[in-house]
């Protein structure tokens, strides 16, 4: 018999001290970690819970006092109101646990921020008695204010008892502003300590993260190994597409970092890149429920965490859940034929945050474009259409902080340079009932931005009876702005000459054909997208985690 070499032993019993060892580590720190935080945390719950139980008996006997048709809703809440369990069984509606919700940008206003209300309303009439926990940095809004501007901003209705907001103090260490070098990984480190901050105040019982920050979610897999934990992705942090634009043209419009994979720099910038993306996807590997808003979205979720979560044997697939779009609504608020045609100006509407990535510095060169090539041409808009008067764009969006302020400016520098004020307006932080009112008057609906993960503003744009202007990229290409009924429903530009030629074919159509395509448009809204359909599919994903929360 073969003896073994002593130095194969030393090497064997060195890998299994070691194995052993980080086990032990692995665990230990579980257990200390999640086992504290518990501990701390559970006064906090004890008094948000009580606190939930007064509050909603306040609600009850106020609502009895001064009985309102909307309050009544929440009064009588249906069981299954808008999902069922998937066993068909009620006990799933008696669960009373707490979901924390990831989101420390709760209060700004876009496209993110309407999924979080519709999820959480859908939440509340599903789980009545589920306390909804927003682990928010907005600490210049209390939960009256943000509550009244989530009515006004998305005309949500929401059921206050049962939200609890909660303040983090190091959402600093998310904002690019504090990652000049390596903002990507600088970002979801931070997110780490931001989620470190959540699980300090309190411990919920099943988290989800809503903006997108994977790093967090892999933080409470780690110490809390307990909680289950849900991801709805507006877009991936780093994508193969981002990869690739890094050898692109800047004047295609792809992205931020266009072209900026050339010399040594480039280089290694490229190779950081790919790091970053290995590691991005083992710790969405981790997540157990992943719902995406689009197909584009989904596409690439799966490429980059689809290998780590087979991996790790992670039962649910990644899903597309389409976000909450107000498409009755604005069906109901505006109506589309002859007559309303006539009320309809020459106006190009564009709904979007003042952020870099929606472009707007596109738009506004397209538009000048535009005007310059209608001066030279007497026949761009048609005799017959808007009595003659001026093209105008009006860009509406909310201004999130003194960065957005200041984006809104220079903007508006842009615009004297080109000399579109006599035919631009800026208008933010707008109410829903004034957009409504300009998506019931504007002709065209534009949208600049490369990869717009899904779009809901142009969604809006289609429910409204716009003709949508958008880039020829992700969610708007694949899932929106597709052929419906037998023709087109928008058209796709991706430069500054392509959106001049569309708004030069939109605003010179006859208003048969217009009247035409607005019509396309609005069917291909009302039947793919809504809130009841939002509502449906992620109790439908949600309802996991409350399963395994169960099994627990």
């Amino acid at each position: 018999m073969t003896q073994v070499p002593k130095s194969v032993w030393v090497l064997i019993v060195t890998s299994l001290v070691l194995g052993v060892s980080a086990f032990l580590y692995k665990n230990i720190l579980q257990i200390t970690v999640g086992w504290s935080h518990r501990r701390r945390t559970r006064a906090r719950r004890d008094l948000i819970l009580a606190r939930v139980k007064v509050e909603e008996s306040q609600y009850q006997l106020s609502a009895q006092q001064s009985p309102r048709s909307e309050d009544g809703e929440w009064e009588k809440v249906e069981k299954h109101a808008v999902g069922s369990a998937p066993n068909g069984k009620e006990s799933g509606d008696e669960w009373e646990g707490i979901i924390g919700f990831f989101h420390p940008f709760c209060n700004a206003g876009g496209g993110g921020e309407r999924v979080l209300w519709a999820a959480i309303k859908a939440t509340q009439k599903r789980w009545p008695r589920v306390v909804c926990v927003v682990y928010t940095g907005d600490h210049d809004a209390d939960k009256d204010r943000m509550l009244e501007k989530v009515q006004n901003r998305f005309n949500i209705k929401l059921h206050p008892p049962t939200i609890v907001f909660l303040y983090l103090s190091t959402r600093h260490y998310v904002l690019s502003s504090t990652w000049p070098r390596f903002t990507l990984l600088g970002q979801s480190l931070g997110s780490i300590v931001l989620a470190y901050d959540a699980f300090s105040l309190l411990v919920p019982d099943v988290f989800i993260d809503t903006m997108g920050y994977a790093f967090a979610l892999a933080f409470s897999k780690v110490f809390f190994p307990s909680v289950p934990t849900g991801a709805y992705v507006h877009y991936p942090t780093i994508s193969t597409d981002m990869l690739g634009s890094l050898d692109s043209s800047p004047t295609l419009g792809k992205g931020l970092n266009a072209g900026r994979g050339k010399g040594l720099r480039g280089f290694l910038k490229k190779h950081y890149w790919h790091l970053f993306a290995r590691l991005y996807g083992r710790v969405g590997g981790s997540v157990d429920v992943v719902m995406t808003n689009s197909s584009w979205t989904a596409s690439h979720i799966q490429t980059l965490w689809g290998p780590a979560r087979t991996k790790r044997r992670k039962p649910h697939p990644v899903s597309v859940v389409f976000p909450p779009v107000a498409v009755d609504e604005i069906v109901r608020s505006i109506t589309l034929d002859a007559a309303s045609e006539k009320d309809r100006q020459p106006t190009i509407l564009c709904i979007a945050q003042f952020r870099p990535e929606k472009n707007h510095t596109l738009l506004l060169r397209s538009f000048a474009r535009f005007l310059r090539s209608r001066s030279s041409s007497s026949s761009i808009i048609g005799e017959n259409n808007y009595d003659g008067k001026q093209p105008h764009l009006l860009l509406i969006g909310s201004v999130r902080d003194a960065h957005d302020a200041t984006r809104v400016y220079d903007l508006r520098l842009l615009a004297h340079e080109l000399q579109l004020n006599p035919h631009i307006t800026f208008l933010t932080d707008a109410s829903f009932p004034t957009i409504l009112a300009h998506l019931a008057t504007a002709s065209i609906g534009v949208n600049c931005m490369w990869n717009e993960h899904f779009g809901i503003g142009v969604v809006e744009y289609m429910a409204a009876g716009l003709i949508p202007v958008v880039n020829d990229s992700g969610g708007p290409r694949m899932d929106i702005v597709v052929e419906w009924g037998g023709g087109e429903t928008g058209f796709r530009a991706g430069t500054e000459e392509e959106y001049a030629r569309a708004f030069e074919r939109v605003l010179g159509m006859e208003v048969e054909e217009l009247e035409e395509m607005r019509l396309r448009a609005r069917a291909r809204a009302r039947g793919a997208f809504g809130e009841e359909v939002f509502g449906v599919k992620w109790v439908e994903e949600v309802e996991k985690l409350v399963e395994m929360q169960g099994r627990k």
